[in-house]
C-alpha cells in the first residue's frame, strides 16, 4: 500500500511540474472555459457568504485571481495544481493556472478554493507576466468571518483560502507557480 501512495504522489508532482512547463495555461475548450466561469462565480459567492467582511475588499481591490479548485496531493513530496480566472474592474481579462511543488514532512490530499486579490497594478503585472511565485500557505488567510477585516496586503497582494475538502498535514517547503493568458472574447 505504501509504495502505491508513493507513486500516487510523485505522479501528481509529476503532473503539476509537466503542467508548469509552458508559458501559458490550457483554458480548454469553450465548455470547459464555460464551467471554470460558473465554478468561479460560485465559488466567489462562496468566499463572500463564509465572510461579508470580503466585499470591501474586493471593492479596493485592483484586481483579483479566482482558483474554484485547487488538488493538493503529497506523500514526502507534494503538488498542486488548479485552474483559475482573473478579474479586473469586474471584468474578466485573463484566464490562470497556479501549480505548486513542495517537498517535507506531508502526508494527505485536500481539495480548496484561493482568491488572490492585488493592491495595485506592480503585483498584478507580475502575475500576469508568470513572475509571481510564493507560498501561499505562509501568507494566506483562511477564509472565516470577519477574517478579511484584519488581513493585510504581503508585497501587494492578498491570499484568501478556503478548505473543499480532505485533510492535508504539512511542515514543508515549496511554492506556487502562475501563468497567465489574456482573455479573448469569442467572435
Amino acid at each position: 500500500m505504501k509504495p502505491r501512495i508513493a507513486s500516487l504522489a510523485l505522479s501528481c508532482v509529476a503532473a503539476a511540474l509537466l503542467s508548469a512547463c509552458g508559458t501559458t495555461p490550457n483554458t480548454g475548450s469553450y465548455e470547459d472555459r464555460q464551467d471554470l466561469h460558473a465554478q468561479s462565480i460560485s465559488t466567489l459567492a462562496e468566499f463572500r457568504r463564509t465572510d461579508p467582511t470580503l466585499q470591501r475588499r474586493l471593492d479596493s481591490a485592483y484586481a483579483y485571481a479566482i482558483f474554484p479548485k485547487v488538488v493538493n496531493a503529497a506523500v514526502g513530496v507534494g503538488g498542486a495544481h488548479g485552474n483559475g480566472e482573473v478579474y479586473q474592474n469586474g471584468r474578466l481579462i485573463g484566464y490562470a493556472d497556479m501549480s505548486q511543488g513542495n517537498i517535507g514532512i506531508q502526508l494527505g490530499a485536500q481539495k480548496y478554493s484561493e482568491l488572490i486579490l492585488f493592491e495595485n497594478a506592480r503585483p498584478l503585472d507580475e502575475f500576469k507576466a508568470s513572475t509571481v511565485e510564493f507560498d501561499a500557505r505562509v501568507s494566506a488567510v483562511a477564509a472565516a468571518a470577519g477574517a478579511a477585516d484584519s488581513a493585510q496586503y504581503t508585497n501587494g497582494v492578498l491570499i484568501f483560502t478556503m478548505p473543499e475538502t480532505g485533510l492535508m498535514f504539512q511542515a514543508a517547503v515549496g511554492g506556487q507557480k502562475f501563468r497567465f493568458q489574456p482573455y479573448v472574447q469569442n467572435p
